[in-house]
């Protein structure tokens, strides 16, 4: 995956410098590491914009009785949800590219950051899809969690009953089998639930038979937030899950990207009836 040209000019040095098979990693590692720290500028700005709850589209009113009623179409609403000490600001460029690929209904959540326990973020999920059911009449949702969003959403979908209500749960860069990084982050609660070994991770790899959701986590060989980097995939027997490696991204990126926005696309699209990408649900690659 291509990911800048900034640092070009410095490739020559690097491999003069280091071994070749080095170089090429600690080349991608500065691109990837360039592009996080614009991210975090841009992000920065935009943070303001996203502490807020978004305002809800409102409901559709119902056709007069007798009066034609246009087919609502086959895609789900899509849920949004952010990561640790984030806001919905993060979504912004991939909300864009989700709508103009034909998605009418995506809206984002923001829990608290001063939230203390993935269970209470996972209750409040469940409420708000309720609500977004309810309100735009479809009976299912897709969701896209970035880092701790995924988790939450994977603790509603497989300990709440959320599977009922959740088609595909894509996660970006998600703690799925708990991350070793920042030891010193322990003192705060959410922190000590995303570790290896915890209780909430134990809770997740229980059994989870009939699972009806399906999942997707891509996770990036330059994530500095996955300790290990394996830890963002999903390995459970009763989930139907896909695991998609991307290349040259760090953690930042993922929910900005374009490559991995049409990868979210297409996995979202991927269990459409009759879509073609039904037929390459199995071949998802971002690289």
């Amino acid at each position: 995956m291509k990911v800048t040209r900034a640092l070009q000019p410095f490739f020559p040095l690097c491999q003069r410098l280091l071994p070749i098979r080095l170089a090429g990693l600690s080349v991608a590692l500065l691109k990837a590491t360039a592009l996080e720290f614009a991210i975090l500028a841009g992000h920065l700005l935009l943070y303001p914009s996203g502490i807020t709850q978004e305002r809800r589209a409102p409901a559709s009113l119902p056709a007069p009785d007798g009066a034609a009623q246009l087919p609502t179409g086959t895609r789900p609403p899509v849920v949004l949800l952010h990561g640790f000490i984030d806001n919905r600001s993060v979504f912004v460029l991939l909300r864009r590219s989700l709508v103009q690929s034909g998605r009418q209904q995506v809206e984002s959540l923001n829990y608290s950051p001063l939230t203390c326990d993935i269970r209470s973020a996972a209750e409040l999920l469940g409420r708000h899809i309720e609500e977004i059911c309810e309100r735009t009449g479809s009976d299912r949702v897709d969701v896209v969690g970035h880092s701790l969003g995924g988790l939450i959403a994977r603790y509603y979908v497989q300990r709440l009953g959320g599977d009922s209500r959740v088609r595909t749960l894509v996660t970006l860069g998600t703690p799925h089998s708990g991350t070793s990084v920042v030891p010193l982050a322990n003192a705060h609660p959410i922190v000590r639930q995303m570790r290896p070994g915890s209780e909430l991770i134990e809770e997740l790899k229980r059994p989870a038979p009939g699972c009806r959701t399906h999942f997707i986590s891509f996770w990036s060989d330059l994530d500095h937030l996955m300790s290990p980097l394996e830890t963002a995939c999903i390995d459970h027997p009763d989930l139907m899950a896909q695991n998609v490696q991307v290349s040259g991204v760090g953690h930042l990126a993922l929910p900005v990207h374009p490559a991995v926005a049409t990868g979210i696309r297409q996995a979202l699209d991927a269990d459409l009836p009759g879509d073609e990408a039904a037929a390459r649900s199995g071949g998802l690659t971002v690289a």
